[in-house]
């Protein structure tokens, strides 16, 4: 095992490009994307997140050119979702960002959905596994790529927070959104911290129990606004977003249609049914917020403009 790390190790650093778009993210998000979408792969590592028997994996995944990406692997339960495991909350969370927040300022990393064939997980990871909706003989997985030199975020510090404008800025960032997705689970890992002090990024890496009325029993600490102040720039992109925005971003996250049992992505059209943020119909299958809940969003979105307006929140 030392010496497949050893291994590991080295291929990741000869895959890292001659200039990383900075320490956290080594290639170009649109690249990531698309790679994670599209692009064939081996796994030539998978273990468990954080320990054994974790509800999601950290797996080293190798494209054809031999570039080495590790990313965390989270498997779709049957019928597309169920507590803590939400692949459109997923999605949205990173969708949504992009709306008031540039690519440096991210603070959700690249995460995509991908289907394999269900013959093919259960050789390659698990011979027990389900496809994940019926009549298909496929797999939904959710891809986020794993961040590098990062720790865990326990809690704000807010002696720094007063001294060090860019983690004031950068945990801001990271609050705005929580509180946008009514981020309802503290667990420790789901929130990280940059290791470079000068480039303090956050990051929120877990978003599967967010947007709705549940939540997990370790914690919503943020689900609400709980720093002294926000970062102005960022409160006055808000200020630009609309209700159709929101349902244009995240209505329709992503789209199949079933061909030989097998789900294949296909553009996204118009939403199936709002009230639902699952929906099969005929060959279709869409994931996707519900009308309730970007609604919900909607209003959150309102509140903190508000909150800013009256000076209930302060920004700097």
């Amino acid at each position: 095992m030392l010496r497949a790390s050893r291994l590991l190790v080295t291929a990741l650093l000869l895959a890292a490009p001659a200039r990383a778009q900075d320490i956290h993210v080594l290639h170009r998000v649109d690249s990531l994307e698309s790679w994670l979408r599209h692009r064939p792969f081996e796994i030539i590592d998978f273990r468990g997140s954080r320990g054994e028997g974790d509800r999601t994996q950290r797996a080293a995944i190798q494209f054809p050119d031999n570039l080495v990406i590790l990313v965390k692997w989270a498997r779709a339960a049957p019928g597309g979702e169920v507590f803590n495991n939400v692949p459109r909350y997923e999605l949205a969370a990173y969708e949504l960002q992009k709306l008031f927040l540039d690519e440096p300022d991210h603070v959700v990393p690249p995460t995509v959905a991908r289907t394999v064939p269900l013959d093919w997980y259960r050789e390659k990871i698990d011979p027990e596994a389900e496809a994940t909706f019926d009549d298909t003989a496929s797999v939904l997985v959710v891809l986020q790529y794993w961040l590098n030199q990062v720790t865990v975020l326990a809690e704000p510090d807010l002696e720094r927070f007063q001294a060090d404008t860019a983690y004031a800025r950068h945990l801001g960032n990271l609050n705005i959104l929580t509180f946008l997705i009514r981020h309802s689970d503290s667990n420790v890992g789901n929130f990280l911290v940059s290791l470079d002090d000068t480039n303090p990024r956050a990051f929120a890496v877990d978003n599967g129990v967010a947007f709705g009325r549940a939540e997990s029993q370790r914690g919503t600490a943020w689900r609400e606004i709980r720093l002294p102040a926000l970062p102005g720039a960022t409160v006055e992109r808000l200020r630009g977003i609309t209700r159709d925005d929101l349902e244009r971003a995240l209505g329709v996250l992503v789209q199949y249609e079933v061909r030989d049992e097998a789900l294949v992505p296909v553009p996204a059209g118009e939403s199936l049914r709002r009230y639902d943020g699952v929906r099969h119909h005929g060959n279709v299958i869409q994931l996707g917020l519900t009308s309730d809940e970007i609604t919900q969003t909607w209003d959150r979105l309102e509140r903190l403009l508000r909150d800013v307006d009256r000076g209930r929140v302060r920004t700097f």
